[in-house]
């Protein structure tokens, strides 16, 4: 006797989540090349500071397209 056992997020309506690896790293190569572009880029008229908001601003996106990444895989 052989039972189907039921995975996770079959019972939601609607076409399943699907994460493709090779556009999250696109998305993730990009934001982090922008990160280094403003480090390798002194004094280019703006503040240490705000360099450093910006490129922390960077690093939050790819962290947040990361953990939406997981999040979609953990619900597959």
């Amino acid at each position: 006797m052989s039972t189907p056992i039921p995975r996770p997020g079959e019972h939601l309506p609607g076409a399943r989540p699907t994460v493709d690896p090779a556009h999250v790293r696109e998305e993730v190569d990009a934001l982090l090349a922008r990160v280094r572009e403003g480090a390798s880029v002194p004094g280019a008229g703006s503040t240490d500071q705000s360099v450093l908001l910006e490129q922390a601003d960077l690093l939050e996106r790819a962290h947040e397209v990361l953990v939406q990444a997981l999040s979609t895989v953990d619900k597959i």
